[in-house]
């Protein structure tokens, strides 16, 4: 999953708390003047609004992480071209006691899949920053 938490009384706003959940969990201070923009904000399965926050935050290599492990078990990074494979994209359906309940995107062939809220955010933003290829 992405860096995320509770907005704080001293976060001014969403942006502030993707930065602030950044650098805590991370160890990443990102500038606002990275933020590129918020997508549309999406329920969790616990009922909470979740507002993405996408920034740009440089070249992979230059970055030092330093995860919280209270907090983080593990990072991975996936690039866009793997992510645009059609191969490396799918769907999972997901069944209620009534039967079809819902379908949400899946990424495949990497160290992980990327599934649930995680990959909705992920799609958000292939539509947005590729649109020609996703």
């Amino acid at each position: 999953s992405f860096p995320g938490g509770r907005r704080d009384p001293a976060d001014g706003d969403a942006v502030a708390t993707a930065l602030r959940e950044t650098r805590e969990e991370l160890g990443v201070a990102v500038a606002p003047t990275s933020v590129w923009g918020q997508l549309r904000t999406l329920p969790d399965r616990h009922g909470m609004t979740v507002a993405p926050v996408v920034a740009n935050l440089g070249p992979l290599e230059a970055l030092t992480l330093n995860p919280n492990p209270d907090e983080v078990e593990e990072v991975f990074t996936l690039p866009l071209a793997h992510l645009l494979r059609k191969e490396n994209q799918g769907y999972t359906h997901f069944r209620t006691a009534s039967g079809y309940g819902y379908t949400l995107p899946v990424f495949l062939n990497g160290p992980h899949k990327v599934w649930g809220l995680t990959a909705i955010v992920t799609e958000l933003t292939l539509e947005l920053l590729v649109p020609n290829h996703y």
